[in-house]
Protein backbone atom coordinates (compact mmCIF):
# COMPACT_ATOMS: atom_id res chain seq x y z
CA UNK A 1 0.00 0.00 0.00
CA UNK A 2 3.02 2.70 0.59
CA UNK A 3 3.47 2.31 -3.29
CA UNK A 4 -0.18 3.42 -4.14
CA UNK A 5 -0.08 7.49 -4.77
CA UNK A 6 -3.10 9.32 -4.24
CA UNK A 7 -3.24 12.45 -6.03
CA UNK A 8 -4.37 15.77 -4.85
CA UNK A 9 -6.59 17.53 -6.08
CA UNK A 10 -4.10 20.41 -7.47
CA UNK A 11 -1.99 17.85 -9.41
CA UNK A 12 -1.68 17.89 -12.92
CA UNK A 13 -2.56 14.44 -14.00
CA UNK A 14 0.50 12.65 -15.40
CA UNK A 15 -1.36 12.37 -18.95
CA UNK A 16 -1.20 16.52 -19.39
CA UNK A 17 2.96 17.05 -18.48
CA UNK A 18 5.42 17.42 -20.87
CA UNK A 19 7.49 13.76 -21.67
CA UNK A 20 10.71 14.78 -19.33
CA UNK A 21 12.67 13.99 -22.24
CA UNK A 22 11.96 15.96 -24.34
CA UNK A 23 11.97 19.01 -21.98
CA UNK A 24 15.45 18.11 -20.18
CA UNK A 25 17.20 17.08 -24.13
CA UNK A 26 15.45 21.05 -25.26
CA UNK A 27 17.03 22.32 -21.48
CA UNK A 28 19.95 21.01 -22.34
CA UNK A 29 20.90 22.01 -25.85
CA UNK A 30 19.48 26.02 -24.85
CA UNK A 31 21.78 26.14 -21.77
CA UNK A 32 24.48 24.89 -24.23
CA UNK A 33 23.82 28.12 -26.45
CA UNK A 34 23.36 30.30 -23.40
CA UNK A 35 19.48 31.15 -24.57
CA UNK A 36 16.36 31.46 -22.08
CA UNK A 37 13.08 29.21 -23.24
CA UNK A 38 9.91 28.50 -22.26
CA UNK A 39 7.06 25.88 -22.70
CA UNK A 40 4.22 27.28 -24.41
CA UNK A 41 0.81 27.68 -22.11
CA UNK A 42 -2.77 27.40 -22.51
CA UNK A 43 -6.26 26.03 -21.80
CA UNK A 44 -5.29 22.60 -23.70
CA UNK A 45 -7.28 19.75 -23.77
CA UNK A 46 -5.77 16.95 -22.09
CA UNK A 47 -5.47 15.17 -25.33
CA UNK A 48 -3.82 17.79 -27.37
CA UNK A 49 0.22 17.28 -27.46
CA UNK A 50 2.74 18.30 -25.09
CA UNK A 51 3.29 21.95 -25.12
CA UNK A 52 6.27 23.05 -27.67
CA UNK A 53 9.29 25.58 -26.54
CA UNK A 54 8.49 28.55 -27.53
CA UNK A 55 9.27 32.63 -26.63
CA UNK A 56 13.45 32.15 -26.89
CA UNK A 57 15.46 35.34 -25.94
CA UNK A 58 18.38 35.07 -28.01
CA UNK A 59 18.65 38.76 -27.16
CA UNK A 60 19.47 38.43 -23.63
CA UNK A 61 23.24 38.22 -23.09
CA UNK A 62 24.11 35.89 -20.55
CA UNK A 63 27.33 36.85 -18.05
CA UNK A 64 29.65 34.25 -17.90
CA UNK A 65 28.38 33.70 -14.20
CA UNK A 66 25.14 33.06 -15.42
CA UNK A 67 25.50 30.88 -17.95
CA UNK A 68 26.72 28.81 -15.14
CA UNK A 69 23.23 28.45 -13.24
CA UNK A 70 20.89 28.61 -15.86
CA UNK A 71 18.47 27.30 -16.56
CA UNK A 72 18.49 25.67 -13.14
CA UNK A 73 17.73 22.72 -11.85
CA UNK A 74 13.78 21.72 -11.96
CA UNK A 75 12.53 20.41 -8.64
CA UNK A 76 9.42 18.39 -9.35
CA UNK A 77 7.74 18.34 -5.81
CA UNK A 78 5.60 21.34 -6.24
CA UNK A 79 3.22 20.07 -9.07
CA UNK A 80 1.02 22.47 -11.59
CA UNK A 81 -2.93 21.44 -12.57
CA UNK A 82 -2.45 23.96 -15.29
CA UNK A 83 -0.03 24.57 -18.26
CA UNK A 84 2.52 27.43 -18.10
CA UNK A 85 1.65 30.98 -19.17
CA UNK A 86 2.83 32.28 -21.79
CA UNK A 87 6.36 33.99 -21.37
CA UNK A 88 4.97 36.99 -23.82
CA UNK A 89 2.08 37.35 -21.54
CA UNK A 90 3.73 37.07 -18.40
CA UNK A 91 6.10 39.46 -19.85
CA UNK A 92 3.79 42.19 -20.80
CA UNK A 93 0.70 41.97 -17.80
CA UNK A 94 2.40 43.34 -14.51
CA UNK A 95 2.29 45.21 -11.90
CA UNK A 96 4.97 47.25 -10.57
CA UNK A 97 3.32 50.54 -9.58
CA UNK A 98 6.99 52.49 -9.53
CA UNK A 99 6.49 52.22 -12.92
CA UNK A 100 2.72 52.22 -14.11
CA UNK A 101 -0.12 51.71 -12.75
CA UNK A 102 -1.09 50.51 -16.18
CA UNK A 103 0.09 46.64 -16.43
CA UNK A 104 1.00 47.03 -20.31
CA UNK A 105 2.62 49.72 -19.71
CA UNK A 106 5.28 48.38 -17.13
CA UNK A 107 7.86 46.31 -19.77
CA UNK A 108 8.50 49.56 -20.76
CA UNK A 109 8.80 51.94 -18.48
CA UNK A 110 10.68 49.50 -16.13
CA UNK A 111 13.55 49.23 -18.40
CA UNK A 112 14.65 52.22 -16.80
CA UNK A 113 16.04 50.27 -14.14
CA UNK A 114 19.31 49.70 -13.58
CA UNK A 115 20.41 46.17 -12.38
CA UNK A 116 24.11 46.36 -12.23
CA UNK A 117 25.45 46.81 -9.27
CA UNK A 118 23.14 45.81 -7.09
CA UNK A 119 23.39 45.07 -3.31
CA UNK A 120 21.06 43.34 -1.12
CA UNK A 121 21.53 44.39 2.70
CA UNK A 122 20.34 41.96 5.00
CA UNK A 123 20.70 43.47 8.67
CA UNK A 124 18.27 43.09 11.91
CA UNK A 125 17.97 40.95 14.71
CA UNK A 126 20.83 38.85 13.12
CA UNK A 127 23.92 37.72 14.39
CA UNK A 128 25.41 37.69 10.88
CA UNK A 129 24.37 40.97 9.15
CA UNK A 130 25.56 41.25 5.84
CA UNK A 131 25.52 43.56 2.59
CA UNK A 132 25.37 41.20 -0.56
CA UNK A 133 26.24 41.80 -3.37
CA UNK A 134 23.82 40.44 -6.02
CA UNK A 135 26.73 37.91 -7.74
CA UNK A 136 26.97 36.65 -4.66
CA UNK A 137 23.70 34.73 -4.42
CA UNK A 138 24.34 33.05 -7.57
CA UNK A 139 27.81 32.01 -6.21
CA UNK A 140 26.48 30.77 -2.63
CA UNK A 141 23.31 29.28 -2.86
CA UNK A 142 22.04 26.94 -5.10
CA UNK A 143 19.44 27.58 -7.99
CA UNK A 144 16.55 25.53 -8.84
CA UNK A 145 13.72 26.23 -10.71
CA UNK A 146 9.56 25.55 -9.59
CA UNK A 147 6.79 25.74 -11.24
CA UNK A 148 4.12 27.49 -9.05
CA UNK A 149 0.55 29.22 -8.77
CA UNK A 150 0.50 33.03 -9.24
CA UNK A 151 -2.87 34.60 -8.02
CA UNK A 152 -3.28 38.10 -7.56
CA UNK A 153 -5.90 39.76 -5.16
CA UNK A 154 -7.49 40.91 -8.56
CA UNK A 155 -8.82 37.66 -9.27
CA UNK A 156 -6.26 36.52 -12.42
CA UNK A 157 -3.99 34.26 -11.94
CA UNK A 158 -0.68 32.51 -13.78
CA UNK A 159 1.61 29.20 -13.93
CA UNK A 160 5.41 30.49 -13.70
CA UNK A 161 8.31 28.90 -13.70
CA UNK A 162 10.44 30.49 -11.19
CA UNK A 163 14.12 30.40 -10.81
CA UNK A 164 15.60 31.30 -7.16
CA UNK A 165 16.67 29.60 -3.86
CA UNK A 166 14.67 29.28 -0.47
CA UNK A 167 14.66 32.14 1.74
CA UNK A 168 15.65 29.88 4.37
CA UNK A 169 18.98 29.29 3.15
CA UNK A 170 19.39 32.96 3.48
CA UNK A 171 18.10 33.54 7.27
CA UNK A 172 20.16 29.85 8.59
CA UNK A 173 23.40 32.22 6.94
CA UNK A 174 22.80 35.53 8.61
CA UNK A 175 21.15 33.54 11.81
CA UNK A 176 18.18 34.94 13.55
CA UNK A 177 18.22 35.73 17.16
CA UNK A 178 16.03 34.33 19.27
CA UNK A 179 13.75 37.41 19.68
CA UNK A 180 13.25 37.42 15.86
CA UNK A 181 9.72 36.96 14.98
CA UNK A 182 8.94 38.58 11.30
CA UNK A 183 10.98 39.67 8.35
CA UNK A 184 10.62 43.02 6.97
CA UNK A 185 11.45 43.54 3.07
CA UNK A 186 12.22 46.78 1.23
CA UNK A 187 12.26 47.64 -2.75
CA UNK A 188 14.15 50.46 -4.02
CA UNK A 189 13.57 54.66 -4.22
CA UNK A 190 14.35 56.37 -6.70
CA UNK A 191 11.48 58.68 -7.28
CA UNK A 192 13.18 60.71 -11.18
CA UNK A 193 13.92 56.95 -12.09
CA UNK A 194 10.49 55.18 -11.26
CA UNK A 195 8.06 58.03 -11.65
CA UNK A 196 5.26 56.29 -9.95
CA UNK A 197 7.21 57.07 -6.40
CA UNK A 198 6.62 60.81 -7.13
CA UNK A 199 3.16 60.23 -5.22
CA UNK A 200 4.21 61.65 -2.01
CA UNK A 201 0.75 60.02 -1.10
CA UNK A 202 2.07 56.72 -0.78
CA UNK A 203 4.10 55.12 1.51
CA UNK A 204 7.36 54.66 -0.84
CA UNK A 205 9.67 52.57 -0.93
CA UNK A 206 7.47 49.66 -1.53
CA UNK A 207 7.62 47.12 1.93
CA UNK A 208 6.40 43.95 2.38
CA UNK A 209 6.48 41.34 5.37
CA UNK A 210 5.97 38.11 6.51
CA UNK A 211 6.21 36.19 9.73
CA UNK A 212 9.62 34.45 10.33
CA UNK A 213 7.97 31.17 10.34
CA UNK A 214 6.67 32.18 6.84
CA UNK A 215 9.60 33.16 5.80
CA UNK A 216 11.76 29.95 6.90
CA UNK A 217 8.51 28.12 5.30
CA UNK A 218 9.87 25.80 2.20
CA UNK A 219 7.66 27.61 -0.59
CA UNK A 220 9.06 30.76 0.00
CA UNK A 221 11.98 31.66 -2.65
CA UNK A 222 14.05 34.68 -3.41
CA UNK A 223 13.79 34.79 -7.23
CA UNK A 224 15.96 35.44 -9.90
CA UNK A 225 14.94 33.98 -12.72
CA UNK A 226 12.11 33.08 -14.52
CA UNK A 227 11.58 30.76 -17.93
CA UNK A 228 15.01 29.33 -17.27
CA UNK A 229 16.66 32.80 -17.85
CA UNK A 230 17.50 35.47 -15.37
CA UNK A 231 14.54 38.01 -14.18
CA UNK A 232 13.84 40.75 -16.55
CA UNK A 233 13.27 44.09 -15.33
CA UNK A 234 9.20 44.03 -14.97
CA UNK A 235 9.21 40.93 -12.67
CA UNK A 236 11.26 42.34 -10.21
CA UNK A 237 14.90 42.04 -11.12
CA UNK A 238 17.51 41.28 -10.42
CA UNK A 239 15.80 39.39 -7.09
CA UNK A 240 12.40 39.41 -6.10
CA UNK A 241 10.60 37.61 -3.41
CA UNK A 242 7.84 34.71 -4.45
CA UNK A 243 5.44 33.37 -1.64
CA UNK A 244 2.77 31.56 -3.61
CA UNK A 245 0.05 31.00 -1.22
CA UNK A 246 -0.48 34.66 -0.68
CA UNK A 247 -1.66 37.43 -3.07
CA UNK A 248 1.08 38.34 -5.57
CA UNK A 249 1.51 42.17 -3.96
CA UNK A 250 3.05 40.61 -1.35
CA UNK A 251 5.46 38.71 -3.50
CA UNK A 252 7.67 42.39 -3.49
CA UNK A 253 9.90 43.30 -6.44
CA UNK A 254 13.60 44.59 -6.92
CA UNK A 255 15.08 44.54 -3.07
CA UNK A 256 17.46 45.83 -2.00
CA UNK A 257 16.81 45.58 2.17
CA UNK A 258 15.79 42.62 4.40
CA UNK A 259 15.55 43.46 7.97
CA UNK A 260 14.42 40.63 10.68
CA UNK A 261 12.42 42.37 13.42
CA UNK A 262 10.63 41.57 16.59
CA UNK A 263 7.34 43.53 15.87
CA UNK A 264 5.03 43.15 12.79
CA UNK A 265 6.28 45.67 10.16
CA UNK A 266 3.63 47.99 8.17
CA UNK A 267 3.30 47.13 4.32
CA UNK A 268 2.67 49.09 1.42
CA UNK A 269 -1.10 48.11 0.41
CA UNK A 270 -1.75 47.51 3.56
CA UNK A 271 -0.96 50.98 5.43
CA UNK A 272 -3.33 52.04 2.57
CA UNK A 273 -6.32 50.32 2.01
CA UNK A 274 -6.34 48.02 5.05
CA UNK A 275 -9.42 47.21 4.36
CA UNK A 276 -9.26 46.09 1.11
CA UNK A 277 -5.41 44.45 1.43
CA UNK A 278 -4.88 42.51 4.65
CA UNK A 279 -1.77 42.21 6.40
CA UNK A 280 -1.60 38.24 6.13
CA UNK A 281 -3.00 38.42 2.44
CA UNK A 282 -3.11 34.51 2.44
CA UNK A 283 -5.66 33.60 -0.88
CA UNK A 284 -8.74 31.83 0.49
CA UNK A 285 -11.98 31.98 -1.82
CA UNK A 286 -14.51 32.58 1.62
CA UNK A 287 -13.06 35.87 2.01
CA UNK A 288 -13.90 38.09 -0.73
CA UNK A 289 -12.50 42.04 -1.71
CA UNK A 290 -14.72 44.41 -0.46
CA UNK A 291 -15.11 45.12 -4.37
CA UNK A 292 -15.15 41.76 -5.86
CA UNK A 293 -15.24 37.89 -4.74
CA UNK A 294 -12.78 35.67 -4.70
CA UNK A 295 -14.74 32.71 -5.27
CA UNK A 296 -13.01 32.36 -9.04
CA UNK A 297 -10.21 33.42 -10.99
CA UNK A 298 -9.21 33.52 -14.55
CA UNK A 299 -6.24 32.37 -16.16
CA UNK A 300 -4.06 35.46 -17.87
CA UNK A 301 -3.91 35.03 -21.73
CA UNK A 302 -6.37 31.72 -22.08
CA UNK A 303 -9.45 33.25 -20.06
CA UNK A 304 -9.80 30.26 -18.32
CA UNK A 305 -11.82 31.04 -15.31
CA UNK A 306 -11.17 28.30 -12.57
CA UNK A 307 -12.35 28.24 -8.81
CA UNK A 308 -9.71 29.84 -6.42
CA UNK A 309 -8.08 27.29 -3.66
CA UNK A 310 -7.63 28.26 -0.16
CA UNK A 311 -4.01 28.96 0.16
CA UNK A 312 -4.08 28.53 -3.65
CA UNK A 313 -3.45 24.77 -3.38
CA UNK A 314 -0.80 24.86 -1.11
CA UNK A 315 -2.50 24.00 2.05
CA UNK A 316 -0.66 20.53 2.46
CA UNK A 317 2.76 22.97 2.90
CA UNK A 318 1.23 26.15 4.67
CA UNK A 319 -2.15 25.31 6.70
CA UNK A 320 -0.23 24.20 9.84
CA UNK A 321 1.33 27.92 10.14
CA UNK A 322 -2.60 29.07 10.62
CA UNK A 323 -3.57 26.66 13.32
Amino acid sequence: MSNIHIPRGWEMPEAELTPESVYMNRREVLKAMGVASLFAAGALPACSPPPEVIDAHPEINLTDLEKTVYPANRITKYKLDRRLTSEAIAASYNNFYEFSEVKEDVDHHAQRLQTRPWQVEVTGLVNKPKTYDFDDFLKKFILEERFYRLRCVEAWAMAVPWTGFPLKALLDEVEPQSGATYVRFESFHKPFLAQGQFAFWQPWPYAEALTLEEAMNELTILATGIYGHPLPKQHGAPIRLVVPWKYGFKSIKSIQRIEVVDYAPSTFWNTLQPLEYGWEANVDPHVPHPRWPQTKEEMIGTKEVRLTQKYNGYGDFVASLYT
